[in-house]
């Protein structure tokens, strides 16, 4: 486990650029068969079953490579190799990278990006749940709250079963497509202590925890080393993961589960210090699921939205899970709304 803190991060971030869509898809293989047959299955055991769950909240035996890690395909059909394949595009990144830190963010946090968003555009908010949309000649008309709201364009940027259920008026089809996407769930426990009272504490940004060696946790980041403006000096706080395909511990109280994480952060890291706060954030059915197929299921999705002039799908059921993933896809759908659909 400690032999993962810093470059399992490292690695994790190092991802990014292999999750760009090549430009011809691969035949669709699951991560666990593709890593295998390069590396062997301690590989799938110990690199991409702890990187994925971390990553995806998924098993790397159901997740598609043609999805998921699609540059690695593409490199070992260029170059024969996956390893020589890797190992000149890591040198290429690292260059277009340098001087870059390896974690960015906006320091008042991501919320800062839609709140000055939201205070350029002036748009006016309505907030309620939406119940269905209906297609209304040339335009739409989406129900909220049981009242019926006209629109020209309409942008689902949801989960992708929710996106069906309200769609569902308008196209069954794509309805049942957007339905069939699978998703996990995630918890994330924060805890914060005072430093003086920690230790010693590992140089790293975090640690991984192989699913051959879990009992609860599958991740923890420790959060002043990715965002030193985030965290005072004389304090720590600890991120960690729980989930992903285990849906347990969604039934379990608060309490319980911090008295899980606390005894394992004792058992890996040592730490026998009181905390100074618990943070428990729950996101049930939030982590989409890239399993073998997906991208087939996603050119399904595509062709029935074609024939849907005004309609758009956002977010990270399609076809990137991260934060710049999804704002691509936003920006995306508002490109082509500005340019009158």
């Amino acid at each position: 486990k400690s032999g993962l803190l810093g470059w399992g991060t490292k690695i994790r971030m190092g991802l990014e650029w292999f999750r760009k869509p090549p430009v011809n898809p691969p035949e669709d293989r699951s991560v666990a068969e593709f890593v295998a047959e390069h590396y062997g299955q301690e590989a799938v055991d110990y690199l991409a079953e702890p990187l994925l769950s971390g990553i995806y909240g998924g098993d790397p035996s159901r997740l598609s490579v043609g999805s998921v890690l699609p540059r690695f395909v593409e490199l070992e059909a260029k170059y024969g190799s996956l390893t020589k394949g890797v190992l000149h595009a890591r040198k290429k990144a690292a260059q277009q990278a340098k001087g870059m830190p390896l974690f960015q963010t906006l320091k008042s946090g991501l919320g800062q990006l839609t709140d000055v968003l939201s205070e350029k555009a002036a748009p006016v908010v309505i907030h309620g749940e939406a119940e269905a949309v209906e297609r209304q000649d040339a335009a739409y008309r989406v129900r909220v709250d049981g009242a019926w709201i006209e629109a020209d364009q309409v942008v689902l940027a949801c989960q992708a079963y929710e996106a069906g259920a309200v769609v569902r008026p308008v196209d069954p089809d794509l309805a049942a497509l957007l339905g069939a996407v699978e998703y996990s769930s995630s918890i994330t426990i924060s805890i914060g202590y005072d430093r003086a009272k920690l230790g010693y504490l590992p140089n790293g940004f975090g640690f991984l925890v192989p699913k051959r060696e879990r009992r609860r946790m599958m991740a923890c980041t420790f959060i002043g080393t990715k965002f030193s403006h985030r965290i005072p000096d004389d304090k720590v706080v600890m991120r960690c993961f729980v989930g992903g395909q285990d849906e347990a511990p969604l039934a379990l109280s608060d309490e319980t589960l911090a008295g899980e994480i606390r005894e394992e952060l004792r058992e890996i890291l040592g730490v026998t210090a009181e905390p100074s706060f618990v943070r428990i954030s729950r996101w049930p059915r939030s982590m989409a699921q890239y399993t073998v197929g997906h991208a087939r299921r996603m050119a399904h999705v595509e062709a029935r939205i074609a024939h849907l002039p005004g309609l758009y799908v956002a977010g990270n059921a399609y076809t990137g899970i991260g934060v710049p993933d999804c704002v691509r896809m936003g920006k995306s759908a508002a490109d082509k709304i500005a340019a009158g659909g």
